[in-house]
């Protein structure tokens, strides 16, 4: 009996019903300078507008890339068979490393690996990825669905995800002018966001717990829901402050808070003439912290090495313009706390309780 790709696990069939239902979620997301290319090889992106009343009229644009993927989030996902949005978290992983250096989002591109073929499932995972783009301001360009057999479990899937931004150089926020006597705000997150679930799922699994357990302290909300929370996108935030202060370069630093905590993603901006001094007591946590923290008997200083502890970005300003933007960010909805100072030193970041 002759062979086929069917036979092999991957029917060419489902796999155009799955490529079907994907163009309206792209087509949503795209700017004024995306150029039509349904079909094509590659997707198209002018860099300035057509118009100019909207043109960046560059001088020296600076193409900025990033690219990240959601871990073992996406485990939950898979156990409680909600896939609606982890997509969310893969593009705000990528598009919030994309900001921190001031960039404007430009677009974005998937990889779905997966086990099988499963339109619906498929479909479901983009359409938090079209919403993420959507919140971010990225244009979902274009992305690859690989049907893996063999390589994943039949209901398995991985993500990856790719942005692209632009920033004038002369505009570049790379932490050198962070100097003494600016102050660290930190932008409150939505939770875990999409870092330490290996973690995470193996104090639930250790303690017993349940996904649909709901603690006291979640307010209603059950330990699966709490733990798939999408990734907050920063990208309004970042953009609000930059177009309040068109001239005036008052973002020195930016830090995306993810996989190492506060200390190592902020000390990736300090200079090495400076230190940030944090104090943990000055905003509380989600009570997510709290309860693995004490179902898992997980050491603070591992909380805070895994975690972002609650603070999703940290942005080094001036004192100056500490009381505004504070005022700026909860008017979005985003809480926002004097987390710390900058302070003479060698380039590191200390908490105020070592």
């Amino acid at each position: 009996m002759a062979a086929t790709y069917k036979d092999a696990g991957v029917d060419l069939d489902v796999y155009a019903e799955s490529m079907s239902r994907l163009p309206r979620l792209m087509h949503r997301t795209f700017s004024p300078r995306v150029m039509p290319s349904d079909g094509g090889f590659a997707g198209l992106f002018r860099l300035d507008f057509d118009g100019k009343l909207f043109a960046r009229n560059y001088e020296e644009p600076v193409l900025v890339s990033g690219t990240d993927g959601v871990g073992t989030k996406l485990v939950i996902a898979q156990t409680l068979d909600r896939h609606d949005t982890v997509g969310i978290d893969l593009v705000a992983m990528c598009v919030n490393d994309l900001i921190c250096t001031g960039a404007e989002p430009l677009f974005f591109l998937d990889y779905v690996a997966m086990g099988r073929d499963d339109p619906a499932r498929l479909e479901r995972i983009v359409s938090g990825i079209s919403d993420g783009c959507v919140a971010g301001d990225l244009s979902l360009l274009g992305g690859e669905t690989a049907i893996m057999p063999d390589v994943y479990g039949t209901d398995d899937y991985d993500l990856a995800g790719f942005a692209v931004g632009v920033v004038e150089r002369k505009r570049l926020i790379d932490g050198h002018l962070i100097a003494p006597g600016d102050v660290v705000l930190g932008l409150a997150g939505a939770g875990l966001h999409s870092n330490g679930f290996s973690l995470v799922r193996k104090v639930i699994a250790d303690s017993g717990a349940s996904w649909d357990d709901c603690p006291e302290a979640f307010s209603g909300d059950s330990l699966g829901e709490v733990c798939l929370k999408p990734t907050r996108i920063y990208t309004s935030a970042i953009r609000a402050i930059q177009s309040h202060y068109r001239v005036k370069q008052v973002l020195h630093g930016i830090a995306h808070i993810t996989g190492g905590g506060i200390e190592e993603n902020l000390d990736r901006i300090l200079p090495t003439g400076v230190d940030a001094v944090i104090d943990p007591a000055s905003w509380t946590p989600h009570p997510i912290f709290t309860w693995v923290q004490e179902q898992g008997s997980v050491a603070t200083s591992e909380m805070r090495r895994v975690f972002n502890m609650g603070i999703g970005m940290a942005i080094v300003v001036n004192d100056f313009y500490a009381g505004s933007i504070t005022t700026k960010m909860k008017s979005l909805g985003i809480d926002c706390h004097r987390i710390g100072e900058i302070t003479p030193g060698t380039g590191r970041v200390h908490y105020t309780d070592q």
